[in-house]
């Protein structure tokens, strides 16, 4: 039989790509051409401890195959990644992307460890930069566009293109896991780049990031009558009021929203005393409560924070000098070091703020490509949560369920999980450790929800 012939009589069959042989050996990789992308390292660790520069100890590992490379998709941009890959016979034909935490360029090697150890190739990233601070966006736009939403996507990509020639395929199934700044790297994937990822973890994401930072000052300016003192007397009177609203009486809350704790039954009712609230305090706790309003249309800027976490709020909202990330505003938004945070304006400045720092956002409504390609998306929040409200997560699903056209059509590929008494990302006094990648493979994997 001819080539012509065979050709003819399987015109209508699948096409099968040609097997490709691994590279040899681990360190073959750093001959690859990728373009603007250079492997510098690509080496062989042996099982055992492992202590990666910058992480805060020693981990212990399988044996793996280690690669560091450089991206610079802009004249601007240095975006260090690395990949870890383990032997062929003990890959599950599946890769993990990593998030990171606040405006920080550290890699999550205990999430990486994690992944790697349940047969994952996985990758992680510095965001294009090191310093958890926000100088390195000054003068480079570039760069905070990379931390804002590229590195990762760059990192994806070109991790793929990694494990693909080290094992002579792609990986079958791709899932990403973040929590707060990596919670947010998580909705960004779906929304920017619904392609790159099958499955998405997406924990306490703090997407809704300039809302958040104005209602850090917003709420600063709010909290200065309380007192550090007076916060366990309110937390106390809170839990006692909601605690048995689940039928339990655990010390937790399950859901604050079935509460209706008035903090005004603190009042004081003869002077200032250490076991009740004056006025002012009273209605500053109310005002914490019910979130951060533009003061001249009263239209809500950021969710308020949750009944229990009052004890917490010492290290954003009663004490602080100055608002927390205040060096966004001065050094991202108004370029002058000097700004006073209490010139802000939170109508004009913050219209000017949306405008100009859009990118840094996460809060893309319209999962439909997502949902387009069979994506799953698996978000959680802890309701003690002393970091990103869990009410700012619940008021994103609930736009999505509207822009998706209702429930039914957003919980086929994207479920919303609040966790009671947890804390940001972990801790607390309720539940907080759970295996969400499982829950994910099984659902992406098996169609079991």
């Amino acid at each position: 039989m001819t080539f012509l012939t065979r050709l003819f009589l399987c015109a209508a069959c699948s096409v099968v790509p040609p097997v490709i042989s691994a590279a040899p050996t681990c360190s073959h990789l750093t001959k690859l051409l990728i373009p603007n992308t250079a492997v510098t390292s690509a080496v062989e660790v042996p099982a055992g401890t492992f202590t990666p520069l910058g992480a805060p100890g020693a981990i212990n590992l399988p044996e793996f195959c280690r690669v560091l490379a450089v991206s610079r998709p802009t004249s601007d941009s240095e975006i260090h990644f690395e990949v870890w890959m383990p032997p062929a016979a003990n890959w599950n034909r599946k890769f993990e992307g990593v998030g990171n935490g606040g405006f920080s360029g550290s890699l999550s090697y205990s999430t990486m460890a994690n992944a790697l150890q349940r047969g994952y190739a996985t990758a992680g990233s510095d965001t294009g930069h090191v310093a958890d601070n926000l100088k390195f966006g000054v003068g480079h736009p570039d760069k905070i566009d990379d931390w804002a939403y590229r590195a990762v996507h760059v990192m994806t990509g070109n991790a793929k293109l990694i494990i693909r020639n080290y094992y002579g395929r792609l990986p079958q199934y791709s899932y990403f896991t973040g929590c707060s700044t990596g919670g947010q790297q998580a909705l960004t994937e779906a929304q920017r780049f619904p392609a790159d990822y099958d499955g998405i973890v997406a924990g306490d994401p703090g997407h809704n990031r300039i809302h958040l930072m104005a209602g850090a000052m917003w709420t600063l300016a709010a909290a200065s009558p309380l007192t550090a003192a007076k916060l366990p007397l309110i937390t106390k009177a809170a839990i006692a009021s909601c605690d048995t609203a689940d039928g339990v009486t655990d010390g937790v809350i399950d859901d604050p929203r079935r509460c209706d704790f008035d903090p005004g039954a603190l009042l004081c009712k003869a002077g200032d005393k250490d076991n009740c609230l004056t006025a002012p305090q009273v209605e500053s706790v109310r005002k914490i409560y019910d979130g951060a309003r533009n003061p001249r249309t009263g239209e809500r800027i950021f969710a308020g924070w949750t009944l229990g976490t009052e004890t917490s709020w010492t290290t954003y909202l009663v004490g602080p000098t100055e608002p927390r990330r205040n060096e966004f505003w001065k050094l991202w938004v108004f370029n002058d070091p000097d700004w006073d945070w209490r010139t802000f304006d939170f109508d004009r400045d913050l219209a000017f703020a949306d405008t100009k720092m859009a990118v840094i956002n996460s809060v893309n409504a319209d999962l439909r490509p997502f949902k387009a390609r069979n994506g799953k998306l698996l978000m959680y929040h802890g309701w003690a949560d002393d970091n990103v409200p869990a009410a700012d997560a619940i008021e994103y699903y609930d736009r999505v369920k509207v822009a998706m056209g209702g429930s039914d059509r957003t919980t086929d590929f994207f479920r919303l999980f609040l966790a009671p008494g947890m804390g940001h990302c972990s801790g607390g006094e309720g539940p907080n450790t759970f295996d969400t990648i499982s829950a994910l493979e099984q659902w992406v994997e098996l169609g079991k929800v």
